[in-house]
């Protein structure tokens, strides 16, 4: 079963129905279901289409591998060809010349592969859609996961520039639609699945809805041999020549150094320039996020970075740290000992306030919320006379102000002294909101009812429902 992705289903209908010739481009990181997206759209197009992920070898190799599906694909002898122009070539003078098959698909998945073996790919890609704009219905697909690289396609010095009709760059799926992949979960045990998971599909497939949560990320991530005890690293890999340096940064980074100088004290890397080109790197795999104050975004020493990928937060917390000791421990006994405690006090508690920004940034984008902001993030406070100073974690802004949202994590409900205490914190900080939010796992005391001015309050079932 496909789950998710409306939106972009939606967009990707409308390319392939559309009467010219057009070319797409799609990108994102590994795992985040690009290649699912595809075969599913192109599954729904009654077109002949020819879908090839290319391969890091020859250019004959792969040129043979494309042959052999356009001759499946046009119910004809396979095209003997070595080189991907003569082709690429075949392929649309044929598409023009039949009216039948003149609307078809061909998709180049992991297009990178293909443009290093091939000099000036994306040259020759442009010539043929220039020549045949007129002539063919023929729908090219691009799709790769090498966000930097894939970027390039879309600059006015790359070839391509001005030739790429529709562009979706493919994120994580939000909380919501991730959950479709465990609906058997309560809700408790979803917010659990997703502070490790994250919007992933391919980690959430492997979910197993007979097993618990602790079995599923003993089985899946901590212990040896699990099914994604290397995806971390094998993803960092991938797109890093130099892995201790990320290792160093991602480890400074899951135990809470954040600031541009306490990662560099607490790291070993060797330089700022070289702290600095290792978090651009990884900010561009999306692993990591930088993140600055609504209030003051400008200002660096407030800035920081976090890691954004869920799964790469909880290997560096729990598994990179304690790879020794987890060779030698019962896998139970190890989630037991090093992750258990933490990760219900901190690493949930911190993972439902991500699904609450959500929550709140679907809402507003449905137009169900009173007032629609323009700005949603955390926000800086720095109190002089009482040499206090921290951020609050979710705050928005309309033309209205500000509103300020406390996210609770806990078994008991929330009640009346504790709202209180949270607006009163919040006032004496000189940050003014006209309106205060909360979201509580366990719902609210009774005696929260009468609360209603300048007060919006939220259960977890609001936030699933």
């Amino acid at each position: 079963m496909f789950i998710g992705r409306k939106a972009e289903g939606e967009k990707f209908d409308r390319f392939l129905k559309d009467d010219l010739q057009l070319a797409a481009l799609v990108y994102g990181r590994r795992r985040v279901g690009k290649t699912e997206l595809i075969k599913h759209v192109i599954g729904k197009a009654d077109v002949a289409s020819v879908y090839y992920e290319c391969k890091e070898t020859s250019e004959a190799n792969n040129v043979k591998s494309i042959a052999l599906l356009v001759g499946d694909a046009f119910n004809i002898p396979v095209p003997s060809y070595e080189k991907t122009e003569d082709l690429l070539e075949f392929i649309f003078s044929y598409a023009g010349r039949y009216t039948e098959t003149a609307n078809f698909i061909v998709v180049l998945d992991e297009y990178t592969y293909l443009r290093k073996t091939v000099k000036g790919l994306d040259s020759i890609l442009q010539s043929f859609i220039d020549r045949y704009r007129e002539k063919t219905k023929i729908k090219i697909i691009i799709c790769g996961s090498f966000i930097d690289i894939m970027k390039t396609l879309l600059e006015k010095q790359n070839p391509l520039y001005g030739r790429i009709d529709l562009t979706i760059k493919l994120e994580e799926m939000d909380y919501y639609d991730s959950a479709g992949f465990y609906k058997s979960f309560s809700n408790e045990d979803k917010v659990r699945l997703y502070s490790v998971f994250g919007g992933v599909p391919y980690y959430n497939r492997l979910i197993d809805g007979k097993k618990t949560v602790k079995q599923n990320i003993i089985d899946l991530i901590a212990s040896n041999g699990a099914r994604l005890e290397n995806e971390v690293s094998m993803n960092l890999k991938s797109e890093l020549y130099k892995i201790e340096n990320a290792n160093e940064v991602l480890e400074a980074l899951s135990l809470g150094y954040v600031r541009f100088g306490d990662i560099l004290s607490q790291s070993h890397v060797s330089s700022s320039p070289a702290l600095a080109d290792v978090l651009e790197k990884l900010c561009k795999m999306e692993i990591v996020e930088k993140v600055s104050p609504l209030n003051d975004k400008n200002n660096k020493k407030k800035t920081g970075y976090y890691i954004k990928d869920r799964l790469s937060l909880f290997y560096y917390k729990y598994i990179f740290l304690n790879s020794s000791r987890l060779k030698i421990m019962d896998p139970e006994m190890f989630y037991n000992r090093f992750i258990e405690q933490d990760f219900e006090t901190s690493f949930v508690p911190k993972g439902f306030k991500k699904i609450c920004r959500e929550f709140l940034i679907l809402k507003n984008i449905s137009g169900e919320l009173e007032e629609i902001f323009d700005d949603i993030g955390s926000y800086y406070y720095d109190g002089p006379v009482n040499k206090t100073n921290g951020q609050f974690d979710i705050v928005t802004h309309d033309p209205e102000g500000y509103i300020f949202y406390e996210v609770k994590f806990h078994k008991k409900p929330v009640g009346q002294k504790i709202i209180e205490e949270e607006i009163k914190q919040v006032e004496s900080t000189g940050f003014s909101c006209y309106k205060y939010g909360f979201f509580s796992r366990s719902g609210y005391e009774k005696n929260v009812a009468g609360i209603t001015e300048n007060v919006c309050l939220y259960e977890l079932s609001d936030v699933y429902s």
